[in-house]
């Protein structure tokens, strides 16, 4: 009996520190993503001298079919929702010219997970300020993450 409780009290203690150590998993790979995708948009726009046109999420823009890995693109992120490109468009707290969002779409919903969040947000940007209208990473219309590109 004395082994159970043991056994039930450390399965107890290590749920929670796995379940955090699952979340840093996926923040980590959204937070590379953004960052990968992000060189290829903006290598795409040293070369051409503007950014592509504005696609629905899931969507791969047109130009971009040979700079982007189409696997990583098109598939479900680790937090659910897929990725979209953003063009010159407006959210909470301003224009922007150019951005990564993760998007809900009819095969990909996006659950909201504030603990994903504030995690995205203390990896891309500081880890000592909580700032969703300043630095790369934000919150869209629809508290979407948003990774900025150019302002």
């Amino acid at each position: 009996m004395v082994v159970v409780v043991i056994i039930s009290v450390l399965a107890a203690v290590s749920v929670p520190s796995l379940q955090r150590i699952q979340r840093k998993a996926k923040v980590t790979a959204i937070a590379n993503d953004f960052r990968v995708f992000a060189a290829a948009f903006d290598s795409y726009a040293q070369e051409t001298g503007t950014w592509p046109a504005e696609v629905a999420a899931g969507a791969i823009p047109a130009v971009m079919s040979q700079r982007l890995n189409a696997t990583a693109w098109l598939r479900k992120t680790p937090m659910g929702g897929q990725y979209n490109w953003e063009y010159n468009q407006f959210n909470l707290f301003g224009t922007y010219k150019a951005a990564i969002a993760i998007s809900a779409t009819a095969s990909a919903p996006l659950p909201l997970d504030v603990n994903m969040l504030y995690d995205l947000e203390h990896t891309i940007d500081s880890p000592r300020t909580l700032d969703w209208a300043g630095g790369s990473f934000r919150l869209g219309t629809g508290i979407v993450p948003l990774y900025l590109i150019q302002q």
